[in-house]
């Protein structure tokens, strides 16, 4: 039947049956969100995507030491002197690095013989825990005053900026070394390791917001000034509704790329602490006690590299992921 000029789109294409051209074309044409993009770009990146595994072993690994110990190792601080020579207080083995077999994978520390693999396990708990809480800490006090900075401006914005600068230039590791040295065994209705863990999380993550919310700041200074903030001002929308719902989310990517940056620096400063020996104290294993304690031992670096190398791989994945992820979550990197 012939068409004519007059005809109408229904009278041209049965109803019910869409053309085939913007049947394929809607096919070929599909959206997708920010987060998927995001997600693509980042397994594109091979170096972040083996940090981001490597972090989830570790986190693993921390999560459930008790049985990997119960099946692969002994008590991270039970004594093992059938392992050491009482002449000499070294490992019994013909190795001279140490007392490598099927019951210490890693060997054992001088002078008691406690298992090196057990600790460094264990070790990776408490290092893991206070940089997380640590950095779960300073984002949620940097994120919050920088975005209130940003969006008052102001003299609360003065305010905030001076206490930030007064943060960024606070000698935190001088502060910690004194704090921790008063703190008594018991104090808050807390008491050994569980103390020390507290104080060190709050040490660590409450003088370092400064950071956090200065990135904050800045990103919000320029957020504020978008047209969809405008509108919600023109609808009526109060201070609280723009903060929480219109420049929190937007906010979401620079913190997040910060936060895994921070991680591995507070897990390095817990460990120097620890070295110091103003951290978790003895018998508790910890990487950087586990290394204060290989200095004594100098001449046989097999004591030191296990948990150096455990530092190592923990700063490095952090360090790959983070920057693959604020590759990803960059609009303008190709």
């Amino acid at each position: 039947m012939v068409v004519g000029p007059d005809a109408s789109i229904s009278d041209q294409v049965p109803v019910g049956e869409p053309p085939a051209e913007a049947e394929g074309s809607q096919k070929a044409i599909e959206g997708r969100s920010l987060g998927q993009i995001a997600w693509r770009r980042l397994k594109r990146d091979k170096a972040a995507m083996a940090g981001g595994i490597v972090i989830i072993l570790l986190i693993l690994v921390a999560i459930f030491a008790p049985l990997i110990v119960n099946a692969w190792g002994y008590d991270p601080n039970s004594f093992h002197q059938d392992a050491m020579d009482p002449a000499t207080q070294a490992p019994l083995s013909k190795f001279p690095w140490g007392a490598f077999d099927s019951k210490h994978l890693m060997g054992v520390e001088p002078p008691f013989g406690r298992d090196i693999f057990s600790r460094v396990l264990y070790g990776a708990r408490i290092s893991l825990l206070i940089a997380f809480l640590a950095t779960l800490l300073s984002v949620v006090i940097g994120a919050t005053l920088g975005l209130i900075a940003g969006y008052l401006g102001g003299w609360v914005d003065w305010l905030i900026s001076r206490a930030m600068d007064l943060f960024l230039a606070f000698p935190i590791l001088v502060f910690a070394i004194a704090l921790a040295g008063v703190i008594p065994d018991k104090a808050f209705g807390l008491s050994g390791d569980t103390l020390r863990i507290v104080l060190l999380i709050f040490i660590i993550g409450f003088f370092n917001w400064g950071y956090m919310a200065r990135i904050v700041r800045g990103q919000t200074l320029s957020l504020r000034e978008r047209e969809f903030v405008d509108a919600s001002r023109s609808l009526g929308a109060r201070s609280g509704y723009i903060l929480r719902k219109e420049l929190l989310p937007n906010l979401v990517a620079p913190i997040l790329i910060y936060a895994t940056l921070l991680i591995p620096t507070n897990i390095l400063f817990e460990a120097g602490l620890s070295y110091l020996g103003v951290g978790i104290r003895p018998p508790t294993a910890t990487w950087g006690g586990m290394l204060s304690d290989a200095v004594h031992y100098y001449t046989i670096p097999h004591y030191m590299f296990w948990p150096g190398l455990a530092i190592f791989i923990t700063v490095l994945a952090f360090n790959l992921f983070g920057d693959g992820l604020r590759d990803a979550l960059d609009p303008k990197t190709r």
